[in-house]
């Protein structure tokens, strides 16, 4: 990274962004990455953007998956968002996570949920950017979401 790109990232870190786990699946591999690059993109048709890391784990396996999934986080779970946020082992990512019943790539707890199916990427320097078309969305029950500034994670 070039001193631009690590201004960049310092500025950016000044800037408060949600903070959600994206999920995706394919033939029984399942892989997550807590993300702070989801955005609202359209509503009519309603679409969702994420940029994901090309050496990220979840990259190739949301290439390949025919839908993917969020949860927005609670304020409450600022320790999912670290575990999601390492390189952890596939064989122990999913260990103690609590997971719903009706969707094992949705995380309990978390302020909303979305499925979307992607329609579009482009690969945007060292990352690509999803649009994905967003099938379903429930809202929780938490009271806060969680955000991350400042190299911290914070519930507002």
């Amino acid at each position: 990274m070039d001193d631009l790109g690590a201004e960049q990232r310092a500025l950016f870190r000044r800037w408060p962004a949600g903070v959600s786990v994206v999920v995706a699946e394919v033939d029984g591999r399942r892989a997550a990455l807590t993300v702070s690059s989801l955005v609202s993109l359209s509503l009519d048709p309603p679409l969702v953007g994420i940029s994901i890391a090309h050496q990220a784990s979840l990259h190739e396996l949301l290439r390949s998956a025919d839908e993917w999934t969020a949860s927005i986080l609670a304020g409450g779970q600022e320790n999912l968002a670290q575990h999601f946020a390492r390189s952890v082992p596939p064989i122990v990512l999913w260990n103690g996570i609590d997971v719903r019943e009706d969707d094992p790539r949705l995380l309990k707890g978390a302020a909303g949920w979305f499925v979307a199916r992607t329609v579009d990427e482009h690969r945007t320097g060292d990352h690509t950017f999803f649009v994905g078309e967003v099938l379903s969305v429930e809202e929780g029950t938490a009271a806060d979401s969680l955000t991350y500034v400042h190299r911290s994670y914070n519930a507002v």
